[in-house]
């Protein structure tokens, strides 16, 4: 069994390993952070597409090895659950910053 890389963290890991100047250099475009999250909602999506596809196969008994499907269906929970907690801590972050200005 060979599991492939983490492809949305690992520029990130990248330029964090390269030291301070690549993540300045990294930030000081802008909009790095909005492509980086777009990129990471449109891998979701995908992940759960793939996810349904298989779970329909598995239903319908076109599906040879049913451990694909429950690994693509733990990937989509695990990744959603990820983005969900992401968005929580943004929402705490601007509502605690909100509360300093208040």
């Amino acid at each position: 069994m060979s599991l492939g890389p983490i492809a949305a963290v690992g520029p990130g890991v990248a330029s964090f390993a390269a030291g301070p100047s690549a993540a300045q250099t990294t930030t000081a475009s802008g909009g790095d952070f909005a492509t980086s999250l777009a990129g990471a909602v449109d891998h979701l999506q995908q992940l759960q597409s793939t996810s349904n596809q298989l779970a329909v196969q598995a239903v319908t008994g076109n599906l040879d090895d049913i451990h694909n499907a429950t690994i693509a269906a733990t990937r989509a929970q695990v990744t959603l659950e990820l983005a969900a907690t992401v968005r929580n801590k943004g929402v705490d972050a601007f509502n605690e910053i909100m509360r300093m200005q208040g």
